[in-house]
């Protein structure tokens, strides 16, 4: 008996070390350049994988718009139905469901001139959102960053790497229960 609870220790403690939580990234769009027509967005989002819970931040000077929109309005600049539209230079986005997401300078001349931005969004539910992230409907957006706490981020921890980091799969935790399910039952 002694070396069944032994062995369920030990799997607890080789769980709680492989079975990290998933964290939200969060990616400043268009890195230093920011939401600005001088940043290059496509290759600024080749390689990255978006997920659900992660969140988009985008900073940008009075002369630029930030407004989401259907792929109709992303494909002709057109943010004339847009899902939302802000001006206030710091928007931050959370991506709270799976899918594409669009994004454009409404100053037309700017959008055709490069300034959107396509995202898919992988994952289908807020399940891996952690507690205190952000929550936001598709198309709304959070207030600007700093709002109400002084230090400028909104109490959204910033990924500078550009990068995420999620650490393992579904596959390697399911792999590591059984391995200590089994052990437990040997012992």
């Amino acid at each position: 008996m002694a070396g069944v609870r032994f062995a369920l220790a030990l799997c607890v403690l080789v769980a709680h070390g492989v079975v990290p939580e998933t964290r939200a990234a969060s990616y400043t769009v268009g890195n230093s350049a920011g939401w600005d027509i001088s940043a290059d967005l496509p290759s600024w989002a080749d390689g990255k994988t978006f997920n659900v819970g992660d969140v988009l931040v985008f900073t940008y000077s009075k002369y630029h718009t930030l407004d989401e929109v259907d792929a109709a309005g992303f494909s002709n600049c057109s943010a004339a139905n847009a899902l939302l539209s802000r001006s206030d230079g710091n928007t931050t986005v959370a991506l709270t469901s799976g899918g594409d997401r669009y994004f454009i300078c409404a100053h037309q001349t700017h959008c055709l001139g490069g300034m959107k931005l396509h995202v898919h969004v992988t994952g289908g539910s807020t399940a891996a959102v952690p507690a205190g992230a952000p929550q936001a409907s598709p198309g709304a957006a959070l207030g600007p960053a700093g709002a109400g706490t002084g230090d400028g981020d909104a109490g959204i921890p910033r990924l500078d790497l550009g990068g995420s980091h999620r650490l393992l799969g579904t596959g390697t935790v399911l792999a590591t229960l059984w391995l200590c399910v089994a052990v437990a039952l040997l012992i």
